[in-house]
């Protein structure tokens, strides 16, 4: 029983000289024995001593003469057991005994078989007190680490569930910076996706981030984002679109990059890199180690959640939107026209259509080929974008003709905006392999004015009209459909 190299400690508390004598005569050298006097027992200072007493010896002379709380304090000396030496002329009351703690009771006088199987309990019960309290701190560590496990599954468990009831990628994004704030500190999530171009050497991004950024802030981040794109993907980014994620709660908070620690993690489908998820978290931020586990493994739940979001964004698209020009289709004009109308029925505002048609477009096709007048739909197309207002709705109706429907746009501004769109297509210069021309647009305009009451498809046949008037005076002009007499209801 001995602590390496040294002696077992034991505690005696008012011992006589006979007593210390005796005790230390059965037990031998591998103990040593601390005897203090009646007027100097242990004070706080012994008791917070690291180096606790294997065993305490007190004559119950002593012990009855403690006030209670300095008993107590040696009741708590859970790792002493005590024993208690009873005076010879006194009988002891085992009840009290018990109450008291003590683990064992040795009548005076004190002979070395008493000593040595008082000890030897006293050995025996810490033993089996040893047991006990590593039983306990396993069982303590390990409903810990089933807690902890259970916190985990149910934090994925939120991942999963909020990232697929949503479709949308910036919806998702914005969820994700909720729930991940339940595992680390998050400032903001963002995120980059891209499409690996034919060539196979350049590839198109989209990157989005979190409303509300001012301009300057925007541009690090987009540039921090393209930064991470290159290196994860290995290919230089030729373009990229930017959009911004739905916040699932309003914050006026806004973030740059310099503001916390930033982590880009891959995002990884179907074993193929196709974006990153760049968060911001708190500068001094430190993950334990089952901690990153669970942070990979909600990367991994996210990552199939926008995969399948930029899937069904494409075949959205794809249903919507022409697959050359990538305006939208005449289907989706059809609809959008009717939500239009409607709204100008109910807000009382204005509204105008332009029908675009490029001149002679069939020689385009017959004198430089197909994928030349493929081409030419393609940056007229953009070059609509680049003109009209985000609000504007802009279709390819058919073949080379074009509808543009103008919101709280009257005929007057619908007209400046057909001929400052006539004039950019005529002096747009298309080149095709060697070869450089220009062409020419016919421009139809038509309006419906607040509180008309013409049906949603008379637009549209007053603009067909005014667009084939355009052609049969000569084409490249701009022609607005005559106005009806405005009904007066008496």
């Amino acid at each position: 029983m001995k602590r390496g190299n040294r002696p077992e400690l034991l505690w005696g508390f008012g011992l006589n000289t006979a007593e210390v004598g005796k005790i230390e005569d059965s037990l031998g050298p591998g103990f040593f024995l601390r005897n203090f006097s009646e007027r100097s027992l242990p004070g706080e200072k012994e008791l917070s001593n690291k180096d606790k007493p294997a065993a305490t010896w007190i004559p119950q002379r002593v012990w009855d003469e403690l006030p209670e709380e300095r008993r107590s304090a040696y009741r708590n000396l859970e790792s002493t057991q005590r024993i208690l030496i009873q005076d010879e002329a006194k009988s002891t009351d085992l009840e009290r005994v018990l109450e008291d703690g003590f683990l064992a009771v040795v009548s005076s006088p004190l002979t070395s078989s008493k000593v040595q199987d008082a000890l030897f309990r006293a050995k025996e019960i810490s033993g089996l007190y040893g047991d006990l309290y590593r039983m306990t701190e396993e069982i303590i560590l390990e409903r810990e680490l089933l807690s902890r496990k259970t916190e985990q599954l149910q934090f994925l468990n939120t991942v999963l569930s909020n990232a697929t009831e949503r479709l949308e990628v910036g919806n998702i994004l914005g969820q994700a910076a909720e729930d991940l704030r339940m595992l680390l500190p998050v400032y903001s999530v963002q995120g980059a996706f891209w499409n690996v171009l034919p060539t196979g050497k350049h590839l198109d991004a989209d990157i989005f981030i979190n409303p509300g950024q001012v301009e300057s802030v925007q541009k690090e981040w987009v540039e921090l984002m393209i930064e991470n794109v290159v290196a994860l993907s290995g290919m230089e980014v030729s373009s990229y679109n930017m959009a911004e994620t739905v916040p699932a709660v309003s914050s006026n908070m806004v973030y740059s990059p310099e503001s916390g620690r930033i982590l880009a993690l891959p995002l990884v489908a179907r074993g193929d890199k196709f974006g990153c998820l760049v968060m911001l978290c708190e500068r001094n931020v430190r993950l334990a180690k089952d901690q990153v586990s669970t942070l990979n493994a909600a990367v991994n739940h996210l990552s199939l959640a926008l995969s399948n979001a930029i899937m069904f964004d494409k075949i959205k698209t794809r249903a919507n939107r022409d697959g050359l020009t990538r305006v939208y289709n005449r289907c989706s004009f059809d609809e959008r026209l009717v939500e239009e109308f409607k709204r100008h029925q109910r807000l009382n505002t204005e509204l105008a259509l332009l029908m675009i048609d490029l001149d002679h477009f069939k020689s385009v096709n017959d004198t430089y080929g197909h994928m030349a007048g493929d081409m030419v739909l393609e940056k007229v197309a953009r070059l609509f974008e680049n003109t009209f207002r985000s609000t504007d709705f802009i279709a390819r109706y058919g073949g080379e003709e074009f509808a543009i429907l103008l919101p709280h746009t009257n005929e007057a501004q619908a007209r400046m905006l057909a001929e400052r769109i006539r004039e950019k297509i005529s002096a747009s210069n298309m080149t095709y392999q060697d070869a450089s021309f220009n062409i020419t647009a016919s421009i139809g305009v038509s309006s419906v004015c607040p509180g008309s009451l013409e049906k949603g498809t008379e637009i549209v046949r007053k603009a067909d009209e005014a667009l084939y008037e355009a052609k049969a005076q000569g084409r490249n002009r701009v022609v607005v459909s005559p106005k009806r007499p405005k009904l007066r209801i008496m």
